[in-house]
């Protein structure tokens, strides 16, 4: 968990701290973008503000979400031209003509939580990721509610307001431990996967928080504030962030039935299900979602 308690939890500057050296501008500048969306979020989380369907399954996207966006893509966009942008409501935005730079994709996630933030549920987040090719090499998690930074940076560590983050600490409790559970906005109602893993899930379990803000769960992981996440067909777009920041503080993460997780930028979302947890918690987790998972595939 957080190394130091001799703040309350807040970012006092810009940047809440970490490694020097090691893409500091491109840092930098993330922190600085995610921190600038996150407070026109907060400042606008009360006002009336345009909403629409985005799909059929009940997905949103609010005049907030093109906002934010607008905002971190335009910073992004200044201070790297030479690098591709993917972003969650205005799709790839390519290099500057003649500025390529081969295998640097910036992903933005300007406001995860979308449906939380409808309702009035004050629970959101804004995530940037870097990846180099598949990889990601920095990662943004930007809480506007609480005006917390945390970051990650591919072999240097996870840090946040307090100093640098280590997991959880200690065994879960005797009452099962306390999850998360989040899925992709492709997987149907009814899907029997995840039905069946969220029933395993709630069997086996103290308690499964689901907040439709999957960043939020990667934070309070890396934090320790919680013992596992476990997902299912995940979203590309926000993914990335969130599992840097928990591996650099200490998490493994694994596929669903054990094996090496390769979830990335591309590929099909049936790659992107996983076990986060410490290492040595995360045999009994694996063991919880065996117990749950189909022993036939569902037919596409």
């Amino acid at each position: 968990m957080d190394t130091t308690a001799d703040d309350d939890g807040r970012a006092g500057s810009p940047d809440p701290g970490g490694p020097a050296g090691s893409l500091t501008a491109e840092r930098r500048v993330a922190v600085g973008a995610a921190r600038e969306a996150g407070a026109l979020l907060r400042s606008r989380f009360h006002d009336d503000y345009g909403v629409r369907a985005k799909d059929d399954r009940g997905d949103v996207v609010t005049e907030l979400d093109l906002m934010a966006e607008s905002l971190v893509v335009g910073r992004l966009r200044e201070s790297f031209p030479g690098d591709r942008i993917l972003s969650e409501e205005a799709g790839p935005v390519p290099a500057a003509p003649g500025g390529e730079r081969t295998g640097r994709t910036w992903l933005v996630d300007p406001l995860d939580g979308s449906n939380n933030v409808v309702i009035g549920l004050p629970a959101y987040a804004v995530g940037i990721a870097l990846c180099v090719g598949e990889a990601p090499v920095l990662g943004v998690v930007h809480d506007p509610v609480t005006d917390r930074t945390w970051t990650a940076s591919a072999g240097l560590g996870a840090y946040g307001p307090r100093g640098r983050l280590t997991g959880p600490a200690g065994r879960p409790s005797a009452a099962g431990p306390l999850l998360a559970w989040t899925q992709g906005h492709a997987v149907a109602r009814r899907d029997p996967v995840a039905r069946a893993l969220k029933d395993a899930l709630e069997a086996r379990s103290r308690r499964v928080l689901q907040l439709w803000a999957p960043l939020l769960a990667w934070a309070m992981l890396a934090r320790g504030d919680i013992d596992g996440f476990v997902g299912y067909r995940a979203e590309a777009i926000d993914l990335p962030a969130g599992a840097l920041l928990a591996a650099e503080a200490g998490l493994a993460i694994r596929a669903l039935d054990g094996g090496a997780f390769h979830g990335g930028v591309g590929g099909p979302d049936t790659d992107r299900s996983f076990v986060a947890g410490r290492p040595e918690v995360l045999p009994s987790l694996l063991e919880l979602v065996a117990e749950g998972r189909p022993t036939t595939a569902p037919t596409p």
